[in-house]
C-alpha cells in the first residue's frame, strides 16, 4: 500500500508532514530522514487502531480487508 503524504517547513525549523487519507495522522522531524521515519511510524500506527477500542453494537458487523 502507498499512501501520499504532504510535507510542511516548520517555521521552528524541520519538517511536519500529514497524512490527507488518515485524518489526524501527522508527525515532525528534525530532518527529512527523521521525517519520513516517523511519519511511517505514525501511519502505521494510526492503521493498527484496534477494534476493541471503538464501540461497537450487537447489530454492527465487524471485517477485516487487505489492501
Amino acid at each position: 500500500m502507498k499512501l501520499k503524504i504532504i510535507i510542511h517547513k516548520a517555521e521552528e525549523g524541520g519538517f511536519w508532514a500529514e497524512v490527507p487519507a488518515i485524518p489526524g495522522c501527522v508527525s515532525q522531524g528534525e530532518t527529512m530522514e527523521e521525517l519520513l521515519e516517523n511519519i511511517h511510524e505514525a501511519a502505521q500506527g494510526c492503521l493498527m487502531v484496534d477494534v476493541q477500542d471503538i464501540p461497537v453494537t450487537p447489530a454492527d458487523q465487524v471485517m477485516e480487508i487487505a489492501l
